[in-house]
C-alpha cells in the first residue's frame, strides 16, 4: 500500500513538474513587438464581407 501512496505521489510530482515547466518556461522578455502588434491589428480590424 505505501508503495502504491508513493507511486501515486511521483505521478502527482511529475504532473505538477510539467504543467510548472510549460507555464514559466517561455522567453525571458515576453512575447516578440512584432507579434503583439499584429494581434493588436487583428483585434482592431473589421470581419471581413463574403
Amino acid at each position: 500500500m505505501t508503495l502504491l501512496l508513493l507511486e501515486a505521489l511521483g505521478a502527482l510530482l511529475l504532473l505538477v513538474f510539467i504543467v510548472w515547466w510549460t507555464m514559466f518556461s517561455g522567453r525571458k522578455k515576453g512575447e516578440l513587438p512584432d507579434a503583439a502588434e499584429r494581434e493588436k491589428q487583428d483585434k482592431a480590424a473589421p470581419p471581413p464581407r463574403d
